[in-house]
């Protein structure tokens, strides 16, 4: 099974990404996770990246494309992936099709979760994420029990630096160049578009009734 989540920032792609990667047994493969990683480890590659995701821009193709395959190569994606972040541009999009076409693994899914962009900027600016543990709260819709603290461990909750209004902004601004993806796979008869404004709960149904349809 391989899949690519696309929509734009907050719109709960990496939520039913998770979602899909348990009950389909394949793994979830972030682009962002993977650039915060390196960001972590202090690695040229995560220096480069961090510049661009503090002002909220996006990460150029070439240095996106080659953490990406890098990364499918590896023996857990040799049954299939879900794709979170990734592409953003056509050139990314025609680098994947390459690449999966040298593995003779096509892709087969293109779930496309659409919301608005008022209700994205809402969502956005509003999380808070555990330095700690890594879980996400949201200052309206998921607030934790303790103001600025974890519900599961006690620590510290934090706004990402491209969480900020102007940052989220630019964000959605530059995503705009990702239209042309929508059309994309549609011409390529896999793009399947999600109601991203349901309960989490529906979101993931529409899909898994996609996947479970595609692969009776």
């Amino acid at each position: 099974m391989q899949v690519v989540m696309l929509g734009l920032p907050g719109a709960g792609k990496g939520t039913q990404a998770v979602r899909i990667s348990e009950e389909f047994g394949v793994p979830h493969i972030s682009t962002g996770d993977m650039f915060r990683a390196a960001i972590s480890a202090g690695t040229p590659l995560g220096r480069e990246v961090k510049s661009y995701l503090d002002s909220g821009r996006l990460v150029p193709d070439e240095l996106t494309i080659r953490v990406v395959a890098e990364r499918l190569h590896q023996s857990d994606a040799a049954a299939g992936f879900v794709l979170d972040g990734f592409p953003r541009t056509i050139p990314q999009a025609t680098a994947l099709r390459q690449l999966l076409a040298d593995l003779n693994r096509p892709l087969q899914y293109a779930l496309y979760v659409h919301v608005p962009e008022d209700i994205l900027l809402a969502r956005l600016t509003g999380r808070r994420i555990c330095r700690e543990c890594g879980a996400t709260y949201h200052v309206v819709f998921n607030p934790s029990a303790v103001e600025g603290r974890c519900d599961n461990c006690g620590g510290e909750l934090y706004q990402r630096s491209d969480d900020t209004e102007s940052a989220v902004k630019t964000r959605l601004e530059q995503y705009a160049q990702t239209a042309p993806l929508i059309e994309f796979y549609q011409e390529g008869g896999i793009l399947h578009q999600i109601d991203g404004q349901q309960a989490i709960d529906e979101v993931y149904g529409d899909i898994r009734a996609i996947l479970r349809a595609a692969s009776a």
